[in-house]
């Protein structure tokens, strides 16, 4: 039992260790200047679309969520444009049986997205094939590209007009980062959304 809890408290450890290895080498600082580019895309009328596999499509409409609807109790405040391209069930399996799981992203933002949105992946590994071809379709598009990657940064990496890098390789650690990541950059927004005019409290 006392080997068990000590794995527990090492889980907080690691976790935190990481996220010092960011403040220490301000890898947070991306998340400013990707919140203008979002910013300045919901001031146009764009919007925010996220996307990810896994733990990370359940950040994505984590994310989504608290953009449309609220991110704190504290501000009650006008919805921000933002889908996930994870769909609805039925339009993810139609996808994988009639074209293929590696285009799922993409048939969606093709079909939903316009030039001046924005695209935001989450992935720790940066080699998911269905990723890499929605941040593919976002370029010819005309659309800004941010990731949310880890270790490396993989293939996506290149296709990425800005990046937030965890420092590490193992996929929860990353995935914490991500959402805590997720959660400043949105307080980022909605701050500047709300300074400007563009958003009122309701």
């Amino acid at each position: 039992m006392p080997e068990l809890i000590s794995k527990i408290k090492k889980t907080f450890e690691d976790s935190i260790a990481v996220k010092q290895l960011i403040l220490d080498e301000r890898t947070f600082d991306v998340l400013a200047s990707s919140g203008d580019v979002i910013a300045q895309s919901i001031e146009k009328g764009g919007k925010l679309m996220i996307c990810g596999n896994g733990g990370s499509a359940a950040d994505a409409q984590h994310l989504v969520a608290e953009f449309l609807i609220r991110l704190t109790s504290d501000v009650n405040r006008q919805g921000i444009p933002a889908i996930s391209l994870a769909q609805d069930s039925s339009t993810l399996t139609a996808c994988i049986n009639d074209f293929g799981a590696d285009v799922i992203f993409q048939r969606v933002l093709s079909t939903l997205g316009n030039s001046g949105d924005v695209l935001l992946v989450i992935s720790t590994s940066g080699n998911s094939k269905n990723i890499i071809e929605a941040l593919k379709a976002a370029k010819k598009m005309n659309i800004y590209c941010i990731g949310f990657l880890g270790d490396a940064g993989g293939e996506a990496l290149k296709f990425c007009d800005s990046v937030f890098l965890v420092p590490s390789n193992i996929t929860a650690r990353i995935q914490e980062s991500h959402i805590t990541a997720g959660h400043a950059m949105l307080q980022y927004i909605e701050d500047s959304l709300l300074e400007n005019g563009y958003l009122e409290k309701i």
